[in-house]
């Protein structure tokens, strides 16, 4: 590194010292940020040092648990390994992360680089970080207000992957047919995950459904069967678009949850690609544990407390059907508009509280926690079984004081939601 990015990094070290010294956050975003001003392509800087290359992980749900599921892999067979692990995933977070591992002078000595990107910034990273492997899992809407429709990423996705040579592996998601299309604008190789067992069909089609039409020729795609959302076994009765053949799809579920399924698949799928025996990768994978917030597990007076970040319409759908089938009968709903949220809360309609057991007692909490209880009303759930909780300290102490000793609370919220009540429950804040 010359001279300017070593006084880059000083500088992104001092206000990273700054600002966990004096509790104003945990440095994040802030030292990226300076840092970028300072020196705009300080994330190629970075980029070329890491021996074994990057690993740039992509999509609205997932990215955080598949990120972490490879890190426990590579970092068991000895790699030194660079994670945004906050969940910083903008080009500020991921310089942010390479700022905290790196010496004073800028040197990371580090193997892989492993980062989870937000979906509308991924083109942005691309031009400062050519990775030796992207992982695309899925698209969803989410944050309507921010990034628009779902086509409109995929058209952001196909440009820059244009741009890659192929030197560049892609892992695509073959059971989600925009994501899956991607593959013509690749190059480099081409590696597929998705799901073959048809007994996990859904009975019928969800509410919160995305991508049905051909990404070819915009005919309405014919569905063997759906796993959840739009993913599933599909085809297009027009042009001869059809799901490709998954490379990897069966593999043990640490994580309770189809969606989790897709993630671990996903991790697989990169892990054996450089290549690690299977054996590796299974013992790795079966001691994996969650990331906060993502089916963390914590004890508090004799309870169990499970958190299920639930930000979108796809991914609440999917934490419903996990707890649902554990028999739930204790949850605790959170609703924020905050800037990680996204402001428009609308997509809760879109969520299907009807499968909610009439015999459960639910608590709401959270910025726009009446939004939330209107959808519940009409949801048909019992308004006596049903606690309307502004504050949110007051919503966590009441809804686990009505859980008997030895049974859970089921915490589904959104994003700064869950990081407001990790906060309560552990003390610890991650932003």
């Amino acid at each position: 590194m010359g001279i300017l990015d070593r006084v880059t990094i000083i500088v992104g070290k001092l206000v990273s010292w700054v600002s966990s010294t004096f509790h104003l956050g945990a440095g994040a975003t802030w030292p990226g940020e300076i840092a970028l001003i300072l020196r705009p392509d300080v994330a190629s800087s970075f980029a070329r040092q890491f021996r074994k290359g990057i690993i740039l992980i992509a999509g609205t749900n997932g990215k955080t648990t598949t990120s972490l599921m490879i890190k426990t892999v590579l970092e068991e067979r000895g790699d030194a390994v660079v994670l945004n692990d906050t969940g910083a995933n903008l080009l500020n977070g991921i310089v942010s992360s390479c700022i905290r591992r790196s010496d004073w002078s800028g040197q990371l000595f580090a193997d892989v680089g492993i980062f989870e990107v937000d979906e509308n910034s991924l083109p942005i990273v691309l031009r400062y970080m050519i990775p030796k492997r992207i992982v695309l899992l899925n698209l969803f809407r989410d944050q309507l207000d921010r990034y628009g429709e779902v086509d409109v990423i995929v058209e952001k996705w196909e440009r820059a992957l244009t741009k890659l040579s192929k030197d560049t592996q892609v892992i695509l998601n073959s059971d989600d047919p925009g994501v899956a299309s991607l593959a013509k604008s690749v190059k480099g190789k081409v590696i597929y995950f998705g799901i073959n067992d048809r007994t996990k069909f859904l009975p019928a089609a969800e509410h919160a459904t995305d991508s049905t039409f051909c990404p070819n020729c915009g005919a309405r795609l014919v569905y063997d069967g759906i796993f959840f959302s739009h993913l599933g076994i599909w085809h297009c009765p027009r042009c001869d678009n059809t799901r490709p053949k998954p490379d990897v799809s069966v593999w043990p579920n640490p994580l309770p949850g189809l969606y989790n399924q897709y993630n671990t698949l996903a991790a697989v799928a990169t892990v054996t690609s450089f290549p690690i025996p299977v054996s590796e990768v299974a013992a790795s994978i079966a001691q994996f544990k969650p990331a906060f917030g993502r089916q963390e597990e914590i004890m508090m007076d004799g309870r169990k407390i499970k958190l299920f970040l639930s930000k979108n319409p796809a991914g609440f759908n999917a934490s419903l059907r996990t707890v649902i089938e554990k028999k739930a009968k204790h949850f605790l709903l959170a609703l924020n508009d905050r800037i990680p949220d996204g402001r428009d809360v609308s997509w809760i309609w879109d969520v299907d509280f009807e499968t909610i057991p009439k015999d459960a007692i639910v608590t709401v909490s959270g910025d726009r926690l009446y939004d939330l209880a209107l959808r519940l009303k009409y949801a048909g759930i019992d308004l006596k079984r049903l606690d309307v909780e502004s504050t949110l300290l007051i919503a966590v102490t009441d809804a686990l004081s009505k859980v008997p000793k030895g049974k859970t609370l089921y915490v589904l919220p959104t994003y700064s939601a869950m990081l407001d009540i990790r906060e309560i429950l552990t003390g610890r804040k991650i932003l």
